[in-house]
């Protein structure tokens, strides 16, 4: 929704039309009710349930556990459709003068604006929006743009990380956001259990939205394949619920729905997911029956641990967030258990903060096969369960 405004005024303004804000916020009451009615039936049930039957009363147990699994699901949905309802941006209206300046900027390097946006979400990061295409000869890079829009902003822009490379000679509509004040290199390094052909173990690192970075390692009780399936399923239904939006914490809770439900045919895994916010710098920590985790600031060891089981045991789950403000320079280290089984068998598990705050490495790979083959070390060589390093290091863009 555009507003002809004067230049530099700002208005605030919702992303849907009116109609259309209406409808989806109608949907989202829709499924609160039906979650309601999911909520009371339970309350009734739940006072009509009696022991004299061990088999039915839990079967009627694991019914009424359905039941609010799915009522949570339904709240879910109608928050994540009242958030799309409600978002807004603060639209920015470059004036007549800067705008012809920008379109003669870009017609000497070679790029013809047909239209542009300046646009200011509600976090207070800038993203703008430019219709345009390549004229005559080879057109520019579209990060090229970016960093002439970058200059005459003065203010650092970047493409979306699905823009193609080149601006196209056909009419098109190129994204930029602002940069964050923070960018991160990412480091793996894994062994198999030495009587398996593949890991038990499985890890994602996922850029759900510009500027933030999500890394999650699961790690299935046992090994071979199936706990590589198990944690592998983990895995891919973490990232797939994050992308369409719904929240850690509810992501976590349909997992372990998921695991519960499927009994005997689902084994229990672990679960360790940070989050980086990479214009803040404030990481978020959630462990579900996994291994610690580390924070290293030079050779200051912090670690990041949580007593609760694996996914898989209770419909009820302990899920404690923690929240750290990374600076430029820190790495987070996480692991997966095989690690500490190693450890034990040499200087202690008690020992690897000690280590971690003697290692002078700076490439966030070369850390992670260091860690790995310091534990391999005190083993001697024997991996007696899979190893997994994860390591991202943090720092400020210049």
């Amino acid at each position: 929704m555009k507003k002809q405004l004067t230049g530099g005024e700002i208005t605030f303004d919702s992303v849907l039309p009116e109609y259309g804000k209406k409808k989806l916020l109608m949907y989202a009451d829709s499924f609160r009710d039906l979650a309601h009615t999911f909520t009371d039936s339970r309350k009734q049930e739940t006072a009509e349930v009696k022991a004299e039957d061990r088999q039915e009363y839990l079967w009627k147990r694991r019914l009424l556990e359905n039941r609010d699994l799915m009522a949570e699901h339904l709240n879910e949905m109608a928050q994540i459709m009242t958030k799309v309802a409600e978002e807004s941006y603060r639209f920015i209206h470059l004036g007549e003068r800067k705008v012809k300046q920008l379109s003669h900027i870009m017609k000497e390097a070679g790029i013809l604006l047909k239209d542009i946006c300046l646009m200011e979400k509600e976090d207070g990061h800038k993203e703008m929006n430019l219709v345009m295409r390549a004229g005559k000869g080879t057109g520019l890079e579209v990060e090229e743009v970016g960093n002439l829009l970058s200059v005459f902003l003065n203010l650092r822009f970047m493409p979306v990380r699905t823009s193609p490379v080149f601006i196209s000679k056909e009419w098109s509509c190129y994204q930029y956001v602002e940069e964050p004040k923070f960018h991160v290199l990412t480091g793996v390094a894994k062994a198999v259990k030495e009587t398996e052909a593949v890991s038990g173990d499985n890890y994602s690192f996922m850029e759900m939205k510009e500027g933030g970075l999500t890394a999650v390692l699961s790690d299935g009780m046992g090994s071979g394949e199936k706990a590589c399936k198990d944690s592998e399923f983990v895995i891919e239904f973490m990232e797939k619920f994050l992308e369409v939006g719904f929240s850690k914490e509810t992501a976590v809770q349909m997992i372990n729905g998921s695991l519960i439900a499927g009994g005997e045919s689902q084994n229990m895994s672990t679960l360790d997911i940070c989050q980086v916010d990479l214009y803040t710098g404030v990481c978020e920590f959630m462990k579900i029956g996994s291994a610690p985790s580390y924070i290293k600031r030079e050779n200051l060891i912090e670690q990041i641990s949580a007593r609760n089981l694996p996914l898989g045991v209770f419909y009820e789950m302990d899920m404690e967030v923690t929240r750290r403000r990374l600076v430029d320079g820190d790495y987070i280290i996480m692991l997966s258990d095989g690690i500490l089984d190693a450890l034990s068998q040499g200087i202690g598990e008690d020992m690897l903060p000690e280590m971690l705050g003697r290692v002078s490495l700076k490439n966030p790979s070369e850390i992670a096969n260091y860690i790995l083959n310091f534990s391999l070390n005190q083993s001697r060589g024997k991996v007696r369960d899979d190893m997994t390093v994860l390591v991202t290091g943090i720092w400020e863009n210049l």
